[in-house]
């Protein structure tokens, strides 16, 4: 059964897409990756190279989830354009690059030498919870607005946002994204926490604030894609804790047309791929679904 789908110009032979800031920036880890997923996402790249946070930056909180704190550590874009050339001589999966930036000329900058790279879309991070400078840009309606409309004023290929769930309504940073001109709508992106060591009786991370992935954030994800579904008509890419299938289908009866994979790569290793496309498959043919298409927010049926 095929279970292809679509974002914008990008055709991707299965919905699952792996997420931005796992091991994203060796070639041979997308070459081995390849053959199993829709499309790939890099760690979020900069104007210049970034240390990040001092460690520790990783806290695993048992089987429901973890908090990084990563800081955005990346090589730059003028380094990184030579990864995406040999990322792509070697793959034929859409390659989706994700940038950030300290100001919106850097979100332009840093996408224009993406693109003229060799990337297949850009994913605009505007909602890293760790990372000051950064975390503003999925705050605020107007300020998300002009960066996706600055970003897709100068690239031709297909601009993707990320969004952040915290804020009080994620429809309306969507919205003004969408009126931009985005092509599609990641969504979500980690949640501001943070953990303390009761032995040491302080904050984890010198930084204190984290971001909160895997399975505890699955409930606020799915919310997060039905809202937005009924508001938007571009295609979403949900994110936070797919782990298995049922927690995949989750997402695509909500509204999702394509599925954003991380920690569970991280705690389950690269075969969780194959196991969420056969996962898949099985209960489309089960549920009577001819395409994946006809899932993406049938829960939205009256």
């Amino acid at each position: 059964m095929f279970i292809g789908t679509c974002l914008s110009s990008l055709k991707l032979k299965n919905p699952f897409v792996l997420s931005s800031g796992i091991l994203g920036i060796s070639k041979n880890f997308f070459q081995q990756l390849s053959p199993y997923v829709g499309a790939l996402t890099t760690k979020s790249i900069g104007k210049r190279e970034r240390k990040g946070n001092p460690n520790p930056v990783v806290a695993t909180l048992n089987n429901y989830g973890l908090i990084n704190c990563m800081g955005l550590p990346n090589p730059g874009i003028n380094y990184f354009t030579q990864v995406i050339r040999e990322v792509k001589s070697v793959i034929d999966t859409p390659l989706i690059v994700s940038v950030f930036g300290f100001n919106m000329q850097e979100y332009v900058e840093v996408a224009c030498k993406a693109e003229e790279a060799g990337a297949d879309a850009v994913e605009l991070n505007l909602s890293c919870p760790h990372t000051e400078g950064v975390y503003e840009f999925s705050q605020n309606s107007k300020l998300a607005y002009e960066t996706v409309k600055n970003v897709k004023s100068v690239l031709k290929i297909p601009v993707f946002a990320k969004l952040s769930p915290n804020v009080t309504d994620i429809t309306e940073i969507g919205l003004a994204c969408e009126k931009a001109g985005a092509d599609a709508l990641t969504a979500i992106n980690t949640i501001k926490s943070m953990q303390i060591n009761v032995w040491l009786k302080k904050p984890v991370f010198k930084n204190l604030y984290g971001g909160l992935s895997g399975p505890a954030i699955h409930p606020i994800a799915v919310r997060c894609i039905y809202d937005l579904y009924e508001k938007v008509s571009i295609p979403l890419i949900g994110v936070g804790g797919v782990t298995d299938w049922l927690s995949a289908v989750e997402l695509v009866l909500a509204g999702a047309s394509a599925l954003g994979v991380g920690t569970a790569v991280y705690l389950k290793g690269v075969n969780i791929f194959k196991n969420l496309t056969e996962g898949v498959k099985k209960y489309m043919e089960t549920e009577g679904f001819k395409s994946f298409k006809e899932m993406v927010g049938y829960a939205h049926k009256k």
